[in-house]
C-alpha cells in the first residue's frame, strides 16, 4: 500500500517526522557556527586519522599518491600527508622538505579561515589573501612552477622529490 504523496512502504509518520528533522537542520545550519564547526570537525577527523595511519612509516595504512603510483612523477600535492603530520608534529623543516608549497598553503588556509570566522562573529569584513587582484593567477603560476622543478632530473632539483 502507497503512503501519501506516493512513497511505497512509508508510514503516515513519516512525513511528520522528516518535516520536523528538516526543521531542526535548517535551524542548525543557518546557525553562524555551523560552517566553522563542520570544518573544525571534519578537520579534526583529517587530522586523527593522518596521526594514527603515520604516513611517513613505508607501507602504512595511508596510500600513496595515485599520480606518483602511476606516472612516477611528483605531483604538486606529494608528501601533503607526510607534511600534515610532521607539522602536527612539531618538525617544521620535515614539513618544508616534504612539500613546502603544501605549507604555505595551510598558512593561507588558516588565515582564510580565521577572517571567515571573524566575519561571522564580528560583522567585519577582513581582506584576505583571495580578495587580492592577481591571488588566482599566482596560485595557478607557484603550483605550475612547483611541479616543474620538483620533476627536473638533475641537481639541486632532485632534492625536491618525495
Amino acid at each position: 500500500m502507497d503512503a501519501p504523496g506516493g512513497v511505497v512502504g512509508a508510514s503516515p509518520a513519516a512525513p511528520g517526522l522528516t518535516d520536523r528533522a528538516l526543521a531542526l537542520i535548517g535551524r542548525v545550519s543557518s546557525h553562524p557556527v555551523a560552517g566553522p564547526a563542520v570544518v573544525v570537525a571534519g578537520t579534526t577527523v583529517a587530522c586523527t586519522a593522518i596521526w594514527l595511519g603515520d604516513p611517513t612509516t613505508p607501507g602504512g595504512h595511508l596510500p600513496v599518491c595515485p599520480t606518483k603510483s602511476l606516472f612516477h612523477v611528483d605531483c604538486p600535492g606529494c608528501g601533503s600527508l607526510r607534511m600534515i603530520y610532521s607539522l602536527m608534529h612539531g618538525d617544521f623543516g620535515a614539513a618544508v622538505r616534504y612539500n613546502a608549497v603544501g605549507v604555505l598553503a595551510v598558512v593561507l588556509l588558516i588565515w582564510s579561515f580565521v577572517a571567515y570566522c571573524l566575519r561571522l562573529w564580528t560583522g567585519r569584513r577582513i581582506k584576505t589573501w583571495q580578495h587580492f587582484r592577481y591571488s588566482a593567477v599566482a596560485v595557478l603560476v607557484v603550483v605550475g612552477v612547483w611541479f616543474l622543478i620538483r620533476n627536473l632530473p638533475f641537481a639541486p632539483f632532485t632534492g625536491l622529490r618525495v
